[in-house]
């Protein structure tokens, strides 16, 4: 049950408060007099005692975030468990201190006493099911053995599960600070920091995953799913999410923290990466578009294309054409031209952004070698690599930006190999694919709904 609303900082009102925009993907939405008036009031602090299926639509479009007074359950209903191999770990077990777990020796040479013993090594996804299958609480805390849970990290997941369809819970992960280039690098950019916002996890969304180095799950919801899929090595966790919300919801909850260490080497974190690309393969064919690299309007591809081409006049003319399209749509719930015409220039840009970033990482195998064959195709790759230095120059991590954009050029490198490497490997293109929406007149923007 919701009890209290908190808007999210992207949330746009136009048309006195009737007209909603915002969310992940991004929608806008038209309300009734009543709905708006309720939107206030819950803005404004007070508690949800009355639209609860309107509070409920509004969280799972991601324009506002639940709060919730209490939680449903403490400690004493939750069982961590953790796969280990090769040392019992005994910072987190400290950590965990007042909380059942659940060790899973993995494989290890020696047997890691108290644990439960896999004789050979199976992998992570059966070592995590060996482990739930054990539990008796009601909840199940997935950690990594090197993670560090901080103090107050599981107070703000339990609250989540006050709403009955909430079925998992994830908490932000940090990279561990440390001296080293390694380390720097990963505390600015580390894949399994999902940052600062909070938000619903879907695929498409902002948040489309979350990983199992840290995870809150309802036992129950394991048992429906039949836990994690066995037979992946990387890309299990990504598997059980998405799988989850077909029918619940999860909820990623930056207010909780669990510190994960990094890589002890380079050669290690790009092996990691390439791993982590490769996991694409299995999950297109088992999710389809799901897993596409990039998702965008048919108009803004079409843009880029035409400056890549050097039409930009042509170029400007399809940006004006969409604008004014999207205006019409929006008219019809009350927003703005202004608004119209600045959500087709943000809309462009961010396409720019998303190619760049997919040019340079999931597609770099395909697209770099013929971009090196032409003046061109090398200015295109200038301004691919050149996106790291922006990325530095925005959040200024404790890195010098050369050495940052030479580490992120070779990360992005090795997890699109990896993407290239399990599609080819899987048989499946839907990870090397785009998703292109406004096909056949459909709007990417979901306009007229009310409440």
């Amino acid at each position: 049950m919701i009890t209290h609303l908190e808007a999210d900082p992207g949330l746009q009102r136009w048309d006195g408060g009737r007209t909603l925009a915002g969310g992940s993907p991004f929608r806008v939405l038209r309300l009734s007099p009543k709905g708006s008036e309720l939107v206030d009031r819950w803005i404004g602090g007070e508690p949800v005692t009355t639209g609860r299926s309107l509070a409920r639509r509004l969280v799972r479009a991601g324009v506002m975030h639940p709060r919730h007074d209490r939680a449903p359950f403490g400690p004493e209903d939750v069982t961590a468990v953790i796969p280990v191999h090769g040392a019992r770990p005994t910072a987190l077990l400290a950590a965990l201190e007042g909380l059942r777990v659940v060790l899973v020796d993995d494989g290890s040479s020696e047997p890691i006493p108290g644990a439960v013993r896999h004789d050979v090594k199976r992998g992570p996804g059966a070592a995590r099911n060996t482990g739930w299958r054990a539990v008796t609480t009601p909840l199940v805390a997935f950690l990594d053995a090197d993670t560090a849970p901080q103090p107050g990290w599981l107070e703000p997941l339990l609250e989540h599960f006050a709403d009955p369809e909430v079925a998992a819970a994830a908490p932000r992960i940090r990279s561990v600070a440390g001296d080293s280039a390694l380390a720097r690098y990963e505390s600015a950019r580390s894949p399994l920091d999902l940052g600062i916002q909070p938000g619903p996890v879907r695929p498409g969304a902002r948040i489309s995953y979350v990983p199992t180095a840290a995870l809150v799950v309802r036992a129950e919801t394991l048992d429906e799913l039949g836990g994690f899929d066995e037979s992946m090595r990387f890309g299990e966790d990504v598997d059980l999410i998405w799988r989850l919300v077909e029918n619940h919801q999860a909820r990623y909850e930056p207010a909780a923290v669990v510190e994960h260490r990094p890589r002890g080497s380079w050669p290690a974190l790009l092996r990691q990466r390439f791993g982590y690309g490769s996991s694409a393969g299995p999950l297109g064919s088992r999710h389809g578009e799901r897993v596409a690299p990039v998702r965008m309007s048919l108009w803004s591809l079409l843009t880029w294309i035409l400056v890549v081409l050097g039409r930009t006049r042509l170029a400007a003319l399809v940006t004006g054409a969409a604008a004014v399209l999207l205006a019409r749509k929006l008219d019809r719930v009350g927003a703005p031209v202004s608004a119209s015409l600045k959500l087709a220039v943000r809309g462009n840009l961010g396409a720019a952004g998303l190619l760049l970033e997919t040019a340079g990482r999931a597609w770099a195998p395909l697209v770099v070698p013929p971009l090196l064959a032409t003046r061109r195709g090398r200015r295109a790759l200038a301004l691919v690599a050149a996106r790291h230095l922006l990325d530095w120059r925005r959040t200024r991590p404790p890195l010098d930006p050369l050495r940052y954009a030479l580490a992120a050029i070779a990360d992005d490198l090795a997890y699109g190999c990896g993407v290239l490497r399990g599609a080819l490997r899987e048989g499946d293109r839907a990870a090397l694919l785009p998703v292109l929406t406004d096909l056949g007149g459909r709007s990417s923007v979901p306009v007229g709904e009310r409440e």
